[in-house]
This record gives structure tokens, sequence and C-alpha cells, in this order.
């Protein structure tokens, strides 16, 4: 069999192709070089590869649209369903974020205006340019995908992902010493010394609802549970549980810390992980459960994908969390069987929820907001389904209705997208690459997408950094985010192994940087 006939066979089976470049892509994003790899962006470069190599042999290697649509989609949803319990507080408190990434997309459209205005370069291919070096696609379509559009799309996008990433790369370096990092959860026996006797509500008030005591050995030597009235008396031990600095303050508070530990005393209170996996307490607060009403039991700390969690009543639980439960010894079997406690919950899709909500966010997209001039303005498929993904993510539930997905599940569902959506797009930026050099532009395109990706991408990272002085774990997201390219993003995550700070801060500023591009380019084309 000849090369031509490999080829032909390939582009008459784009499944195939599908996952045979994300095999292979994945195969090679793993391979480590000076502490580095590519990991998922490697599937779209090995698309961009294999196509272009099909292109210089007559052979059109292609993944059609509708399936790269699926897995934008897909990957929308999944990362707003999992950014969405935080995303609300966070954008409290950043709207200066919004602004300023606003400002600097627009900086860089007037530097690409500038910079193609001299090197005399038509408006199309302008706006082109600027859609490739900040890698908006749907910034490309608004200029209505001419030649000219496209040729200058394609020059600049390769250094638009390799830039963008190489500003990742600088803000994890400061990752060590974020100060949004979340609180290590601890626990400590502490003897009590003082002769103030608080209750259980005293303490808490007063330490902003942070604390926990998970169990109680009276001067007597009973051990039990702690209840909101229950008293903390002289020469009690208690077992604090709470951020490491709330657990600190509190020792010094009551007592110090105790050689005897309780918690190995397991005669009568222990202590077990339940994954909660019955759907009907998702989107339900701790306090809602009622464990401690039921069966005695107090639920002391939740862990959610790789983070850990304190228990706090008014916490809102999902499908698929993992719950460090302490209850009567007799009473365990009860709440495991309350709880549910099964694998198959943290892999539960919840199709119902994932059906609905990626429809609704794709008729979201479909709204055309009208324009001055006649033209029009839409989200597109991919903010919508992001934007209801934050939504149903944030409420949990409405009423019997589960409104999101297991946080495990979500994270398969998004990485399953993006491993499509990098495929697809990689076809497209490889059947139009070799057009981009033998127009002859190419070099001029190519300086202006390294001029115009450094400003926008440094410039993120610099200002952001500086000025809003954020973490270099979520300025990671930031950057994905402004860039509005899923491959920074999964480049951001697999180096953090999925810190939902990334994600967190992706969706902070994804919507509005996607906005702000496609009426640039739309602006482009017109001057």
């Amino acid at each position: 069999m000849t090369l031509a006939s490999v080829l032909t066979v390939l582009a008459d089976h784009p499944v195939l192709v599908l996952f045979l470049v994300t095999g292979i892509g994945a195969a090679i994003g793993r391979i480590r070089l000076w502490g580095m790899s590519l990991g998922a962006v490697a599937v779209l470069f090995t698309m961009i590869a294999l196509t272009a190599w099909g292109v210089s042999q007559g052979v059109t290697i292609e993944v059609p649209s509708y399936v790269g649509d699926f897995g934008l989609v897909l990957f929308a949803f999944s990362i707003g369903v999992i950014a969405g319990p935080g995303f609300v507080n966070a954008l409290r408190t950043s709207y200066w974020m919004l602004l300023l990434v606003s400002a600097i997309m627009i900086a860089a459209a007037a530097l690409t205006l500038g910079l193609g205005t001299m090197l005399d370069l038509s408006p199309e291919t302008i706006a082109g340019a600027y859609a490739g070096s900040v890698t908006s696609t749907p910034a490309l379509a608004a200029t209505g995908g001419s030649p000219a559009a496209t040729v200058g799309y394609a020059s600049t996008y390769i250094f638009g992902v390799i830039g963008a990433m190489g500003a990742v790369v600088l803000a994890l370096r400061h990752s060590r010493t974020d100060a949004d990092a979340p609180p290590r959860i601890v626990d400590l026996v502490i003897r009590i010394d003082t002769d103030s006797t608080p209750t259980m509500t005293d303490l808490t008030r007063r330490h902003g609802g942070r604390v926990l005591v998970s169990r109680l050995r009276r001067p007597d030597g009973e051990v039990v549970v702690v209840g909101p009235d229950t008293v903390l008396e002289k020469g009690a031990i208690i077992n604090v549980v709470g951020p490491e600095r709330v657990v600190a303050a509190v020792t010094e508070e009551l007592g110090h810390p105790s050689t005897l530990n309780i918690t190995h005393d397991r005669s009568r209170l222990d202590y077990r992980r339940i994954i909660l996996s019955d759907s009907r307490w998702s989107g339900r607060t701790i306090a809602q459960l009622g464990v401690a009403e039921r069966f005695g039991a107090t639920i002391v700390r939740v862990r959610r994908g790789d983070v850990e969690f304190l228990g706090t009543p008014d916490f809102v639980l999902h499908q698929g969390d993992r719950l460090r439960v302490v209850a009567p010894r007799d009473q365990l079997p009860a709440v495991t069987a309350f709880l549910g406690d099964s694998e198959r919950g943290m892999a539960d899709l919840n199709p119902v929820a994932l059906g609905l909500g990626i429809a609704a966010g794709m008729l979201l997209g479909l709204i055309e907001v009208p324009l001055p001039g006649g033209s029009h303005l839409s989200l597109g498929a991919a903010a919508g389904a992001l934007i209801v993904g934050l939504v149903m993510g944030r409420i949990g539930r409405i009423g019997r209705f589960v409104t999101t997905i297991p946080n495990a599940a979500a994270t398969a569902l998004g990485e399953l997208g993006l491993l499509i959506f990098l495929a697809y797009a990689g076809s497209k930026a490889g059947s139009q690459i070799l057009q981009a050099i033998a127009s002859g532009e190419i070099v001029a395109l190519v300086g202006i997408g390294l001029v115009v990706t450094s400003f926008a991408m440094f410039g993120t990272y610099l200002l952001v950094r500086h000025i809003l002085h954020l973490g270099g774990t979520k300025l990671s997201g930031v950057i994905a985010g402004a860039q509005t390219n899923t491959a920074i993003l999964a480049f951001a995550q697999e180096r953090t192994s999925h810190d939902v700070r990334v994600a967190l801060g992706y969706s902070l500023v994804y919507p509005t940087a996607l906005v702000v591009k496609i009426l640039l380019a739309q602006l482009l084309t017109l001057l």
C-alpha cells in the first residue's frame, strides 16, 4: 500500500483519524523535555502535521465541523459545571480583571491594525491575523471567513498557542506562593483549660464558622458526638477540625494540644469515608441532610476532586463528593446506606442535566443581538454552553431536578470534549497553513503574530499579576481565558493537576474576552 493510498483511507474515514490522532498525540504529549510536556496540546499539533502532510500529497484530511462543535460544547459545559460553585463569589471581586483583559484585547487589536496598515495588508487579512494571534476561531468566523482572513489566521495561530503557553509557564513559576490557595484542613486534639465553658455555637461564631469539633471526651472518660449546644467544659478533650490557622487560634483560646489522641478510641464513635452517590442529596447543604438529627453523625470534611473542604452546615454537596463522617459505630451502616457510598455515583453523567444544559447553552448562543450597520452579534455555542454550565453548577438543584454533574464525571467529559475539539481545530489549521506559505505574506504575518501575541499574553500576565496581585495558579487560567483557547487551558490544568483555580480563572474572563474579540474582529474588517 502506497503512502498516497494510506492518506486516502484516512481522508475517507474521519472517525478513524480522530481516534488515531488522539492516541498518538496524547502519547507525544506525555513526553517530558526539560521538565515540560505538551499534554493534550500535542493532539492539536499532531493533527496539524498530518493534515498539512496530506495536502502536500494532494489529499485533504478533515474532521467534520459538527464533530468539533460537539467536542467544544461538551468541554465548555463541563468546565462551567466544575467552576460554577465558586464562580459567583469570585465574580464579585473580579470585575476589574474583566475590564483589564478587555482593555488589553482592544489594545492588541489596535496594534494589529497599525502593523497591518504599515505592511499594506487588506482589512480582511488584518482581522484574520488578529483572530489568529488571540487564537479565536469565533472571531475568524465573525470576519466572514474569507480566504484573506483565513490566511492571516492560519499564519498567526500557532505562535498564538505557543506564546500563551510561555505566559502560562511564567505565571506558574509563582504558584508556590499563591495567597489564594485553599487552606489546608487539619485536625488536632486539644485539652480544654479555660473556665469560660463556651458552647460549640459560641466557638463557631467567634471563628466565622470555619471550625468543627468531631468528638469530645468528657472528664469522666465518655466520648460523645458534639452538637451545637454541647458545652466545652474544662478538662474535656476535643478533636478540632478546620484550616490550620483557625485550629491554632482555637488551641490558644481553649487550652493546649493533648498527648491523648481520642480519635484512636473507636469503641463508641468511628469514622468512615463515604461517597455521596444518592442523587437525592446533591445540591443540598450538609445541614439539610440532617445526619446529626437522624444518626447522631457529623460530616467533618468534604473532598471534591483533589481539594478538601471543611464540612460546615452551609456547605452545598455535589454527587460524587467524598465525605468523612464521624458517627456512633452502630449507626455507620445506616449513614452509609443513607448517603449511597457507590463508586457509580462519581461517574454518573446525569444525562438529563447534560443534555438539557448543553441544548440550552447552544440555544443561548444562537440569540442574535442587532448591531449598527445591519450586522448581528451572537455568543456562539461554546460561550452559551459555558454560561449555562456555570449557572447549573452554581445552583446545584431545582426542586427534585439535579442540575450538576459529579466532579469526576465532569472532568472526564471535559477532557474528552477537549481532545475532540483539538483534533478538529488541528485539521482546519493544517489544511490552511500551506496556503499561507504559498501566499508570500507568511513572513509579515508571522511577525505580526509574534508581536501581537506577546503583547496580549505577557501584557495580561504583567498587568493582572502586578496590578491585581493574582496568584500564579489562577493567573494561568486567566491567561488561557483571555486567549479563549481550550488548548492553553488544558496545558495549564495538566501542569497544576487540574487545580480548580485554573478552571475558575478561565471561566471568569472567557465570556467577556470572547465577545470583545468578536466585536473587534468585525470592526477590523470595516476599517
